[in-house]
This record gives C-alpha cells, structure tokens and sequence, in this order.
C-alpha cells in the first residue's frame, strides 16, 4: 500500500511590521489540515527557495510601506527580480498567487505587491488564483479572510494541472496529462488564470463588508456538520465547538454554537439593551461562528531569578542610537487650542558625524508607560518576579512553521525590561490572538464574547470595539476579567516595541548641533472598554519628561530651568522627500498643522542658501497652512512672516477652518462673502490654481504635502487632479496619468501619517 505523499507549494513572505508575516505563517501552519506541505521562507532568505527552478506554486504574501517601498525584507528580492539583463522567459515555468497588504488613505497603495506581480508577468510567470488587495483602512480581513478561503482550491487546482505522475494523490481533480514540452523535466502548465471580474472564481475577493457577510453564510450552510472529539492539528475543541468540513473548499472552520437566552421566572428573556465590548446582541448572539483555528503555541517561556548576570538596563542597541539630551521645550499652541503642540530641540554637538538634511525624519525610541507595565504585571500574577531573568526557547515539538525566537529578544534581560522595551503592550490585539486567550478564559459568557470577537461573523463588532478606538492588550484583558493567559502567549503575539518616526523641523545651516521636531499631544478618547481617555504612548511619554520644563512664549524664559532627560533617537535619512537640488527649480508645500514641520526646515535651509549665494537664481516657493483658529493653532507665525519679510518665501496661504465657521454663524447677512473664505488647504489651492498649475506644468516644479492621510492628502489629491484637468482640458483619466507621472520624476511628494 502506498504512503500518502502531501503535495507541497512555497510561501513567500515581505513585511515590515509583523503582519505580512503573520498571514504567511498562518498559510502555512493550516495547509496539512488541507493535505498540503508548505514551505515557509522570508523573501530576504534567499539560501532557503530558489525560484529559477521552483516547480511548485508559490504563494507571495507581501506589505507596502513608507511612500510606497518594499519591507526591508523584501528590497533585495525586488531589486532582483527588476534587473534588466533577465529574459522575457525567466520564470516561464513559475506560477504564482499574491496577497498585497496596504492602506488607502496612503500613496501608492499596495505598491510593493503591484511591482511584484508586474515584474513577475514580464518575466513569464502565470498566475494561477487572483491578487487580493487588502486595505488596513478598513480591515484587512475584509479580503484577507476570503482571499484565504478561496487559495486552497486554487493551489490544488493548480498542482493538478502541473503534472499527470501526481493525479493519483490529487484525489481526482486532474482532468487531463499535461502535453509534452520540449524541455522534458519541467511540465507544460496551463493555469485557469483568476480575474476580479470572474465571478465564479472570484467571489471570495471582493472587498466590501457586505460580500464577505455573504461569503460566510454560504460557507457555513453548504458545509455538512460533523461532530468530532478532536484533531490530530490542535487540542480537543471546548464545549459548544463542532467542527464544519466543506466538501466543496476543502476546508475545515470551527463554528460555536450560541448559549441559549436564559429567561426570568417570567419567562421574559433577559436582554442586554446595547451591545458593547463585553456584550453582543442578536443577531450575533445567537449566531453560530467560523472561529479561526488555533494558533500552535512555539515558545516556552522561564523566569529565574539571577544574581550573578548583570541585566540589560535602557534602551536595547545603544551603538545604532544616539543619546540625545533634551535642550529646550516650547509650547506652539496657545489658549484653549483643541490639540496641544509641542516644539522639543535636541542637543546633537555630542555626535558631530550625525549630519542631517531638511526633510529627514528620525525615530525616538521611547519605553512603555510604567504604570500600564506594572497593571501587566499584576495581570499575570508575575509582579513579585520583575525583576527575574527570562529565559526563552522554542517549544519541542511545535507544530508551528519557522517558529523562531524573536530575534529582539535577548538573553540577559529581566521580565520588567521586557515588558518596557520589547514587547509593544499597546498594541491592537490581532484576531489570531483573541483566538488564543479564548482558551485561557474561565467564564463561558466571557468566552463565548471572545469568540464572537475572533469570528467572522464578529467582524463588525471587533472593528467597532478592538480596532477602529485602538484598544491595547491590557485594556481587552481589563475588560475579561477571567482570562488570564500566560507569559508565553503575549510574546508570541506581541509584536515588537516600533520608535516612533517624527520630521526635521530644522536645518543643520540654521540650527548647527541642534535637531527640531514637533509633535501634537495625542489623546485616545474614552470608549467601551476604556473609561477614561489616555494619551498615545511616545507623545505622552515626551510631554511628561518636558512637562516640568514647557516654555510658553508668552510667558518670560526661567533662566534657571532644571537639566531635562536624555532621550535615545536614530536618524532616517529620505532621499526623495528633500528641496530640490536645482535652486532655479520653483516649489510648492502644503502643511496643515503640524504637517509644517518639515517646510520650516525647507525654509531655514532656503534663508541660509540665499544668504551664502547672492548671486544664484532662486525659484518661486509656495507655503499653503492651514489650522483651526489663527490665534491658537498658528504654529510658526512670527517665523514664517519673517520668511515672507525675507523674500525666502514668496507665497503665504493660511486658512482658519474653525474662525471661519464661527465668524459664518455670528454674521449670516455676509454668507455670500463668507462662503467663499478658504476653509482648508484645497480650498487656497483651488484658488491659486492657475499659478499652481503653471509651477508644475511649465515650470517643471516639486509638489510637497505632509500631514494627515486620511483627510487632507486624500482632498489635496483630488484638487491637484481636478485643476490639471481643467487646466490641460482633459478627462480624469488623463489627469490622473499626469499626478503619476509627477510622482515617477519625484516631482510630487508626500510625508504623511494616519
């Protein structure tokens, strides 16, 4: 008799955060349950796949960040792939599915997975199962969930048409013997190539919350139920679990079963009056779910108390980083100002080498916040244990693909550094770990509110109550009292502690051995699950270490301030995000906000320049700001009037959307004037259209925008576009092929955040 041989396929992943890694190994952790054998490897892992001779279908999962750039693990590979000396027929016999992950309130949206699949076409690849396009504005699971559902069927659909020695193991679905090719070793491969627009084949990828909910529902009533005690894949499945095996996918999804509603002595049913994070209503309540499955615990994890091994204190990687002390702290805004601005210059003469350019951003590595790590503590019962040493290794055993120690994580650290600079405890907690406390919760309600969370049919209340206000570990495990994971589970799904990146608000000729940067207060409100605001981690941080010292204009400077902290900073340079290196060249910024950051650099620079070359010839520069009221938010004021003054700046555009609004309310008889007052930076660009247009079209000039993604860079987009098309008398088509073409010569450039 025969062993059974599990036909293999390659995962293939680039990410820059964790979470096309995540999806990656999730792919492959689940493909025996689909009898299946994958192969895991980071594209940066060249040593472990070779795709010049890879046979197999290749699955590539694969995140976009910063102004459109590959991970950092993926640069390699791409830079690759888009050699020109590679022939037309280079990857003939390679065909592939790809998973973008990006987010559309930024630039270039899934531009590392486009690149990809575009080079990968030009160079003869086939594509065997449609692209998915995930956008983190609105969910990833919106496509990843169905894009995954469907892969299964499609690699099989695949393998069966690759080659007739392996029907027999295919369970039948090889139709027909591939025909000879004239190269013996490598089979003729004709792949049923999947299109957006093949509703058949497609379905599963259609990225709307409506398709997904209906996706499910056909899922689970086309699936007979089977009742089993287990698997071989995961633990025996808690009370209330049966398992669902499709006939038609190919696939096996966990569906809870809901408690029945318990009645009064009435026999009135008691329910809840509104849902919230801990309480769902019908028809959630009653649902049964398609739960993900289990995630396989890979770490174990010891803490042992040490008196001989001197622990890491402070920041990790200290030869990457700079110690920077803090020499000054101004307030911007004033009053009552919704949004509180901050202005900190760093002391750089200690680090002379360190040399950087207007536009230049830089990460601030800052710790956890104490008093939530010692509430984390607490919560695992490990508080008398802070201090102890933690000890980690992989599990025997493990069934999880390419299971590794966190490369972050080193030896001679104790459990309260760990917690303060390793492990991001503010972080959202993913789906596939509010899977995992499920089985670390004691109460059956909680738990099966849990599972609602994780499910499918869960997606809108886990946006709602999880991701859309930004709910950390902590508070979601504040809010189920009864689960009480252990330590090893939150390394395994906590993902690193990120810096955070923050612009050059000065310039090197103006400031020498100083670094500016700006940065609003931000406040996360109070919502379900959180009853009380709290400020964002880095932000927070920084206001309380200069809180004793803020300087307020208005106020006269002490001329005895206290020494403030030190704080450790890494410089990114950004090669493109720069003014132009042809003086001539004229250009335009738009900063709203805080967004004006980086202009003030723009300008420091440009003041100096013009200063030391008299004779040069300058082109025109163009500021459009925008805030609330003129006299809170205003950040710069006296500064960028002083440029104006200068002639360093040739157009100023402010706008005030709040003061406006207010002055529109108080005097209706002048709506007619008022209505035409600019509210917000498109509406100052709408009406410099003409002199806008003429800088970017004839004047070959540069295009800057930085500040808030979600909003403003999307509307100044659609403005830009709107006046080349009424300027070059196009169709939209047109003037969108003209905005890309900008961005192709660097010409249009953004520096935005959501």
């Amino acid at each position: 008799m025969p062993c059974e041989v599990k036909l293999r396929f390659v995962v293939l992943y680039g990410s820059q955060k964790g979470q096309a890694e995540s999806l990656a190994e999730g792919i492959a952790e689940v493909a025996e349950e689909h009898g299946l054998v994958a192969e895991l490897s980071c594209l940066s892992h060249n040593e472990k796949y070779n795709l010049e001779k890879e046979t197999a279908p290749v699955v590539f999962i694969v995140s976009t960040t910063g102004d459109g750039e590959p991970p950092d693990n993926a640069l390699q590979f791409v830079k690759r792939i888009k050699q020109k000396t590679l022939s037309t027929d280079h990857y003939k016999h390679l065909c592939y599915a790809l998973l973008a992950l990006g987010d559309t309130n930024y630039a270039n949206f899934c531009n590392c997975g486009k690149t990809i699949e575009r080079r990968l076409q030009e160079l003869g690849a086939k594509q065997f199962y449609a692209t998915g396009y995930a956008d983190d504005g609105v969910g990833l699971e919106v496509v990843v969930d169905p894009w995954i559902d469907g892969l299964w069927q499609a690699i099989k659909g695949a393998l069966s048409k690759m080659a007739s020695d392996k029907a027999d193991f295919l369970k039948g679905e090889a139709e027909a013997s591939p025909k000879e090719t004239p190269d013996s070793s490598i089979p003729h491969i004709q792949l049923n190539l999947l299109r957006i627009t093949d509703h058949q084949n497609c379905e599963s990828i259609k990225a709307s919350a409506e398709t997904v909910s209906k996706f499910s529902t056909a899922a689970s009533s086309s699936a007979p139920a089977t009742q089993t005690a287990g698997s071989d894949l995961r633990p025996a499945l808690p009370t209330g679990i049966s398992v669902l095996a499709s006939q038609s996918q190919g696939t096996a999804s966990v569906s809870t079963s809901a408690p029945k509603t318990e009645t009064g002595n009435a026999g009135v049913p008691q329910v809840s009056l509104a849902s919230s994070l801990t309480c769902s209503l019908p028809p959630l309540s009653e649902s049964p779910l398609n739960v993900p499955a289990l995630p396989p615990a890979y770490l174990e994890v010891s803490l042992q108390e040490e008196d001989s091994v001197e622990l890491i204190v402070g920041v990790l990687n200290k030869e990457t980083l700079h110690a920077a002390p803090l020499s000054r702290a101004i307030q911007l805004t004033k009053g009552d100002s919704v949004k509180m601005a901050v202005l900190l210059e760093l002391d750089m003469s200690a680090h002379p080498m360190v040399t950087y350019h207007p536009g230049d951003s830089f990460d601030v590595f800052c710790p956890n916040k104490a008093t939530e790590v010692e509430d984390v503590l607490h919560r695992l019962g490990l508080h008398d244990q802070r201090n102890h040493q933690v000890h980690i290794s992989l599990l025997k055993d493990t069934k999880k693909k390419g299971a590794q120690v966190p490369s972050y994580m080193s030896q001679n650290i104790s459990l309260l550094y760990l917690l303060t600079w390793c492990l991001e405890i503010r972080s959202v907690p993913k789906k596939v770990f509010v899977r995992a406390l499920v089985e670390h919760t004691g109460d059956g309600v909680q738990k099966r509110r849990l599972q609602e969370l994780c499910s499918r049919q869960g997606n809108a209340d886990y946006n709602q109550y999880v991701r859309d206000c930004s709910l950390s570990v902590l508070e979601l495990l504040t809010a189920f009292p009864s689960c009480s994971p252990p330590l090893s589970l939150l390394i395994e799904h906590l993902p690193k502690l990120q810096p955070r990146p923050y612009s050059a608000a000065s310039s090197c000729l103006r400031h020498p051995g100083k670094l500016h940067f700006v940065f609003n207060v931000v406040e996360f409100p109070a919502c379900s699950g959180r009853p009380a605001g709290r400020r964002g981690l880095c932000t927070g941080w920084l206001f309380d270490l200069i809180n004793p010292v803020l300087f307020f204009p208005e106020k006269d400077e002490s001329s005895s301030s206290p020494a403030l902290p030190k704080i450790h900073v890494s410089l990114r340079p950004n090669c493109s995000f720069r003014p132009p290196s042809d003086l001539s060249a004229p250009f335009i910024m738009v900063g709203p906000g805080t967004g004006v950051a980086p202009f003030i650099g723009f300008l420091q620079q440009r003041e100096q320049e013009r200063k030391e070359k008299p004779e040069a010839v300058f082109g025109e520069t163009w500021l459009f700001f925008g805030c609330r009221h003129r006299d809170g938010d205003y950040l710069f004021r006296e500064e960028l009037e002083g440029f104006v003054s200068s002639g360093t700046l040739s157009q100023l555009k402010v706008c005030f959307s709040r003061d406006d609004q207010e002055e529109e309310e108080e005097e209706e008889e002048e709506a007619t004037t008022s209505a035409a007052r600019p509210r917000y930076v498109q509406h100052n660009l709408r009406l410099n259209s003409q002199h806008v247009t003429d800088i970017l079209l004839k004047h070959n000039g540069y295009f800057y925008v930085c500040g808030d993604a979600k909003n403003m860079a999307k509307d100044v987009n659609n403005t830009l576009m709107e006046m080349i098309q009424a300027e070059l008398q196009v169709d939209q088509l047109e003037a969108m092929k003209t905005l890309a073409g900008l961005r192709e010569e660097k010409r249009y450039l953004q520096d935005i955040w959501g």
